[in-house]
């Protein structure tokens, strides 16, 4: 499971957008054991600390939707903190998502730290800082299921000079979150603020609507109403808030968190409420069901893969739009999650090679053969005027069977070329594969002509997703579903 899927299903089991630190509390642990006498041992100073966060983890394990572990108090502690991580890792229950706040920024060491903290200790998410830019998350945003958190501001008084540069009319760190957008998707890529202040919640609110925020810090003396106000999406979510530390040292934690969580719910409950937006209802709270095609495509439009204006295509139409899936090829973790749609279709299909058609789609055949271990060939657009004039490339034996993989199904003919090339060549052909079926009957013309078609999206589920999130306006949509 994924940490988005993981987070929504902890969120809406235990009806909670709280989560809990976790960190080593040395300050304010006893330096007396029960007799009196001083800790005699780093052990015993190790035994204390994991019983303090152990006590933690059971009172709020069915009150909160994460835990979040700051990886610099730990590494504070030297080999034992790293010890004590390992111990705290161990006790957190599998079905709740951990965030490794790390803050981390050396580009150096960003692939082998990736490892470390998705391989190594299995934790769900990590935070960034993102000043390196594409380069450093790109290590992290590789690894299927996981997500990073960039940070976007701090409640660091002296930040204020940078992250607000050149002006408060448009600071640094709404450019930075703008274009943070763009290394991944929804359930790839968070937002980290610092304090939770309504007019920058509100800001990050309204430039990035899907993205989960995940707030580091906020006073009890503050306007619960208000946070929530500016930090909800309009389905009552997308807002993680920590439980404040002084409740979880006190004798019953439980109790305070609770009451917490309920204030919380009650209040979400009313903001949604006063402008509905969702039909699906748990007891107390509106939660919007995840759909990872939702993502996908408004990540492909964020990119600039839907433009608008009347545009040749490929079969010598024009149509008022034009869908550009080439850009994708430069966007690593866009084209990982790509890969993995098509790859979700192909393995439910017998075939013995991969074909792709020239020029857009033969990265994806690649990518597929290689995430899938299995040969690829393809059709040449134009024969070879020299040496072997091959019409096919790639190594193949006559009577096998190829799955066709395109990148658009608007009126099928690229697509069907292709196949007629490969079954002129002695090869069978059953299974066109493609990211988006422009629908208007071409699956049935491909049907007509012996293939079955499949499709990641379809074009009015495009057309649906972007209207509905508030990318497109209402002529828009009526040109892209018509």
């Amino acid at each position: 499971m994924n940490f988005f899927d993981k987070l929504l299903k902890a969120i809406e089991r235990n009806q909670s957008l709280l989560y809990a630190r976790l960190d080593p509390d040395i300050e304010n642990l006893e330096k007396r054991d029960g007799a009196g006498a001083i800790l005699p041992s780093v052990n015993r100073t190790l035994t204390l600390l994991s019983d303090q966060l152990q006590f933690v983890i059971a009172e709020t394990a069915d009150l909160v939707c994460a835990y979040k572990l700051t990886l610099g108090f730990y590494q504070a502690l030297g080999a034992t903190g790293l010890e004590l991580l390992q111990q705290t890792l161990a006790a957190i229950p599998a079905d709740i998502p951990v965030i490794l706040d790390a803050k981390h920024s050396d580009l150096n060491t960003s692939t082998l730290f990736a490892q470390t903290v998705f391989e190594n200790w299995k934790v769900d998410a990590v935070t960034l800082n993102p000043y390196p830019g594409l380069d450093l998350a790109a290590p992290f945003l590789v690894y299927p299921g996981k997500a990073v958190f960039v940070v976007c501001t701090t409640d660091n008084p002296s930040a204020a000079v940078l992250q607000e540069y050149p002006d408060t009319g448009l600071p640094f760190y709404i450019h930075l979150i703008k274009e943070a957008q763009t290394w991944g998707t929804q359930e790839q890529l968070g937002l980290e603020v610092g304090a939770a202040m309504p007019e920058i919640l509100t800001r990050i609110r309204n430039i990035a609507p899907e993205r989960l925020i995940f707030v580091q810090g906020w006073s009890e003396n503050q306007n619960l109403s208000e946070i929530l106000a500016a930090g909800l999406n309009s389905y009552g979510e997308g807002l993680l808030l920590p439980v404040p530390p002084d409740l979880l040292t006190t004798e019953h934690p439980a109790e305070a968190v609770q009451a917490l969580r309920d204030s919380v719910n009650e209040e979400r409950l009313r903001i949604v409420q006063e402008s509905p937006t969702c039909d699906l209802w748990l007891p107390d709270v509106c939660f919007l069901q995840h759909s990872p095609n939702r993502d996908l495509i408004l990540q492909l439009y964020d990119l600039g893969c839907i433009m608008f204006g009347d545009r040749v295509q490929a079969s010598g139409a024009i149509f008022p739009y034009y869908i550009d899936l080439r850009v994708i090829i430069s966007q690593p973790q866009i084209f990982h999650q790509i890969l993995s749609a098509y790859a979700e279709i192909l393995k439910n299909l017998h075939f013995d090679r991969i074909a792709g058609i020239p020029y857009g789609s033969l990265p994806t055949a690649t990518g597929l053969a290689l995430r899938l271990d299995r040969p690829m060939i393809f059709p040449r657009k134009e024969v070879k005027s020299h040496g072997t004039q091959r019409v096919i490339e790639g190594h193949f034996q006559p009577g096998e069977t190829i799955v066709v993989v395109d990148d658009i199904l608007i009126s099928g003919k690229s697509a069907m070329q292709g196949a007629m090339k490969l079954k002129d060549a002695g090869l069978n052909v059953e299974d066109i594969v493609v990211l988006i079926d422009h629908e208007k009957g071409v699956k049935d013309r491909l049907q007509e002509n012996g293939y079955r078609g499949h499709s990641v999206l379809r074009m009015g589920e495009v057309a649906e997703t972007l209207y509905e999130a508030g990318r497109i306006n209402s002529e828009q949509f009526q040109i892209l579903s018509h």
